[in-house]
């Protein structure tokens, strides 16, 4: 086992590990770290954790210290600066007449590169737009084409439960969800009721699933015959994850409700 330190380049971003070196983090403390060839600041999210070598990068990095107050002075004038740099790559995606919507702008610590994410219905040639930008601000440029589900993250906003959005709050990478998920729910699949802000469904939806995949193991399917203490009848209804059954026995209109340890699948062993 090796001990690493988790951290994160943004708020609810993905967890990428490091060796901690001789120094001692805690959890918050802003670092220096070198990302993808450029020194980035991070935030611990996890200040100690053992992880099997296998499962971590060949390459695995450490980190470089603990941010010093020059170095925070800088990362927020950095932030200060891309605001500006915002504007100004509206203008020239505006110039040039590009079927794109900007979502973020990042320096790295070192300004040795900025990264313009942005989301499109299709391929977009950019390249005009490099060259304009790299003129403009005299470093590096990368221009990254994210999904909607991504630029959500980035930007934020309240879900319809009236709260912030899970993706940019803790959850570190998105979750896959299905339809089948809302269904096992007894959910409405009206998409406007399941899909979030980003127009997917949400991720909400994954949370309880395993809970209610549980249950339809342990419960009997809609229309099934059971044996219940008062006689043989026939499903009707479903509360998952109270575990109760409403079945209508034969002979009687108004159906009762049993939980499901009352109740044996018609024609299971020992019982006809």
């Amino acid at each position: 086992m090796v001990e690493v330190v988790g951290v994160r380049f943004r708020e609810a971003g993905h967890i990428y590990y490091y060796a901690p070196g001789k120094n001692t983090f805690h959890y918050n403390d802003k670092v220096l770290v070198e990302s993808q060839q450029a020194q980035q600041i991070a935030t611990v999210a996890l200040p100690k954790v053992e992880m099997a070598k296998e499962d971590l990068s060949e390459d695995l990095k450490t980190v470089l210290h603990k941010a010093s107050e020059k170095e925070l002075h800088k990362l927020a004038q950095n932030q200060k600066d891309t605001k500006a740099a915002f504007k100004i790559a509206k203008e020239k995606i505006r110039e040039h007449e590009l079927e794109m919507k900007l979502t973020n702008v990042e320096y790295t610590f070192d300004r040795s590169k900025m990264v313009f994410y942005f989301t499109a219905d299709g391929r977009i040639d950019f390249r005009e737009l490099v060259k304009d930008l790299a003129a403009v601000f005299r470093t590096r440029i990368e221009l990254r084409q994210i999904g909607v589900r991504d630029e959500a993250k980035i930007l934020g906003g309240i879900g319809p439960c009236g709260r912030q959005l899970c993706c940019s709050t803790f959850l570190g990478d998105f979750i896959p969800v299905s339809i089948k998920m809302a269904k096992d729910q007894g959910l409405s699949l009206n998409p406007a009721k399941i899909s979030g802000l980003c127009g997917r469904l949400m991720c909400c939806l994954k949370y309880e699933n395993d809970e209610y995949e549980q249950a339809k193991k342990e419960m009997p399917d809609y229309g099934k015959e059971v044996i219940t203490p008062e006689g043989k009848g026939r499903v009707v209804g479903l509360n998952l994850l109270s575990r109760i059954v409403k079945v209508r026995l034969v002979g009687r209109e108004t159906p009762l409700e049993y939980d499901v340890s009352e109740l044996v699948k018609a024609g299971d062993k020992g019982h006809g």
